[in-house]
């Protein structure tokens, strides 16, 4: 099958390979295969601006918390980086959309009066994570437990006796197996 992984396991030296840096690679791969055949995972500027106005509209949060919701109500189809979330929460604290506010050594971040009329035109519009939902359907959950699977194959990789390691590239291959039997099936 065209984009299927080697025979050999993932990144050419197979599951068991103790060399730290082939089950990064391995987990690298399986990303980006996910990506190309969800679309990604990334959404627009735009989008993040609109989730960030949408949760603050309903109470004051910090960014990590900003993050954790958008994932949370995506179903885990979309978590936004620090790295895309915190420069808008300083775009809109600069148009003066948000207020921030020390609290317990984090800033929390609130809508000022005028992101209060900017909450209010959004909101005839889905909520960006909906659409993102809607966008990946059902396969939102697909990636991000391919994405576990291959967090706990690291770990045995990293961990593992041989024994170990081999019954669990015994799993990944039955594993592989019946994904492919589903796909026979229908």
């Amino acid at each position: 099958m065209n984009g299927s992984f080697p025979s050999g396991g993932f990144g050419g030296r197979g599951f068991g390979a103790r060399a730290g840096g082939s089950i990064w690679e391995a987990m690298d791969q399986l990303r980006s295969q996910f990506e190309q055949r969800t679309g990604g995972s990334r959404m627009a500027r735009g989008d993040v601006r609109a989730a960030v106005i949408a949760l603050l509209a309903e109470e004051p949060m910090h960014g990590y918390q900003i993050i954790h919701e958008i994932e949370e109500r995506s179903g885990g189809a979309w978590k936004p980086s620090a790295g895309s979330v915190y420069p808008t929460l300083q775009l809109l604290a600069d148009e003066g959309l948000i207020s921030a506010e020390e609290q317990g050594g984090r800033k929390t971040y609130s809508l000022t009066g005028a992101g209060r009329e900017e909450a209010e035109v959004q909101a005839d519009r889905p909520a960006p994570w909906e659409s993102f939902a809607a966008h990946s359907g059902h396969i939102g959950a697909l990636p991000k437990a391919g994405m576990e699977l291959a967090s706990a194959t690291a770990q045995v990789a990293r961990t593992g006796t041989p024994e170990q390691v081999q019954k669990a590239v015994d799993v990944l291959e039955e594993a592989r197996r019946r994904l492919y039997s589903i796909l026979a099936e229908g």
